[in-house]
């Protein structure tokens, strides 16, 4: 399913939904003069920028994008079973909305308004609610309008808030020294994703208990370490196989896999089809 409305001049909302068994993509240009912001409120979705870079998003978590010295277009690639949601904004409309409070917002304020600004948030439960309070709205078409504009609004309220409430949901995080040391991880494991350590080893590796690190961990990346770990590893396998240059055998090895049987189950499990009849449909 795809839904483009336009709320107003300047401002336009992309509602996505990936009902097949198949990954699709959408496909749209979109100028330097403009915001967009990305919301994954089921399964995972991908950006891809040039052929050479990509962006996964994954479920309940956003990106926020703006350059306003290159055009970004929307080469968007989604799961099956995923739904994506896009606002796209230009910078205009964007700060008429924040006028009174600009300095709150990074890129909106004096020091970085003519700088590219790059956000990769966590949505919370309430921003989660409204987004799909908007995928299932049955509005009239005469009060749709009326209505989304007013779920937007509450939804970019909450998406740039930084109230005290939001800070006691991990008091953990509030220390930088801990979300560095959870980053760390992170790199650790997807360099040695082939053989990653165990859980201990990466809490030892960083100085972090493995309860905090299980805790950190998830609220920063919205998974646990395992499934972090393996949702990278079998997207990484999926973008080895665009090249067509490795087998089946060779890649399940490189991402860390003893037989290309379990890799197989997994991929399938993952992307509802076998990485053979993936790679022959590209």
């Amino acid at each position: 399913m795809l839904e483009e409305i336009d709320i107003q001049e300047g401002f336009k909302i992309v509602k996505l939904i990936n009902t097949t068994s198949k990954i699709s993509s959408y496909i749209r240009e979109v100028d330097n003069t403009f915001i967009q912001i990305h919301f994954c409120t089921k399964n995972s979705s991908s950006l891809f920028f040039n052929e050479r870079y990509s962006l996964d998003i994954k479920e309940n978590n956003s990106i926020l994008l703006y350059n306003p010295n290159q055009n970004l277009p929307i080469n968007l690639s989604l799961l099956p079973d995923t739904k994506h949601f896009i606002l796209i904004v230009s910078i205009k409309v964007f700060h008429s909305f924040f006028s009174q409070v600009a300095g709150l917002i990074p890129f909106l304020n004096e020091e970085n308004k003519d700088k590219k600004y790059y956000l990769d948030k966590m949505l919370t439960p309430s921003e989660v609610l409204i987004l799909n309070q908007v995928f299932n709205e049955q509005m009239h078409d005469s009060l749709q309008i009326l209505y989304l504009k007013g779920k937007i609004y509450e939804l970019l309220s909450l998406y740039f808030n930084k109230n005290k409430d939001n800070k006691q949901t991990c008091p953990f995080l509030d220390d930088e020294d801990n979300v560095e040391k959870i980053k760390k991880a992170k790199h650790i494991i997807i360099n040695s994703m082939a053989e990653p350590p165990s859980l201990q080893e990466l809490a030892d590796d960083i100085v972090l208990s493995v309860p905090k690190l299980k805790e950190g961990f998830k609220h920063i990346y919205g998974d646990t370490v395992f499934n972090f770990l393996l949702d990278y590893k079998l997207e990484y396998a999926r973008k080895i196989m665009l090249s067509k240059k490795h087998n089946i055998s060779e890649i399940s090895l490189q991402i860390g896999y003893s037989t290309a049987s379990h890799f197989i189950s997994a991929f399938k499990k993952k992307y509802g089809t076998t990485p053979k009849k993936y790679m022959m449909s590209l």
